[in-house]
């Protein structure tokens, strides 16, 4: 089936409220797509996210989405992966610091990653970002990495989460200081992203 058969331009339900997200994605995907918030359809939910892996996260928002309101759509987890600190924080990337409770605290994120990693000497990491697609009966899922350093303290004020102490290799400067330019076309959620594209070009 073609993914623009219609004569409206098709839907596309992107799992989120993040307002940086829906820019990244809606950049990287262009106008041949309507990309929907959660807000767009009405869904104020507590999307649950119970999973062990990134890849089970994704596909939990994506078929909780599909199950209760009936779209076409796709959910994205991200996770910051330290090799010194056995992977940490992974898939907590987003409640690090708040675990308990579920809170999103990017500086409080920050400033304990830094408290964790101020005695190690390897400050290698990645992020990785899995997108889980559901679309017209089929699970599709879509991975991105890029990898790069922990900063030893916080550079520029762009980005969100951990953007301002993450240095992508090849780089001398974080995400938060890169831009959106620069960031759209090498970050983990760009890769994956970018994926998801083609692929719905293609089908």
């Amino acid at each position: 089936m073609d993914c623009n058969s219609s004569e409206n331009k098709a839907t596309l339900v992107f799992a989120t409220n993040n307002a940086h997200k829906l820019e990244e994605v809606r950049a990287i995907i262009g106008d041949r797509f309507e990309i929907k918030s959660l807000d767009d359809i009405g869904c104020h939910d507590d999307i649950p996210e119970t999973a062990d892996t990134l890849q089970g996260n994704a596909l939990q928002k994506a078929r909780y989405i599909k199950d209760k309101f009936g779209y076409d759509c796709f959910a994205d987890d991200t996770g910051l992966i330290c090799s010194a600190l056995n992977g940490e924080p992974g898939v907590r990337s987003a409640r690090y610091a708040n675990d308990n409770n579920h809170e999103h605290d990017s500086e409080a994120n920050m400033k304990l990653l830094l408290k964790n990693l101020s005695d190690k000497n390897d400050r290698s990491a990645y992020f990785m970002t899995v997108i889980a697609l559901i679309y017209q009966g089929q699970t599709y899922t879509f991975n991105g990495v890029v990898n790069g350093v922990i900063s030893h303290e916080k550079h520029g004020d762009g980005g969100f989460g951990y953007d301002p102490i993450f240095v992508p290799e090849g780089y001398d400067k974080t995400f938060a200081e890169l831009g959106n330019e620069i960031k759209n076309t090498i970050s983990h959620r760009a890769r994956a992203v970018a994926k998801l594209d083609e692929f719905l070009k293609s089908c």
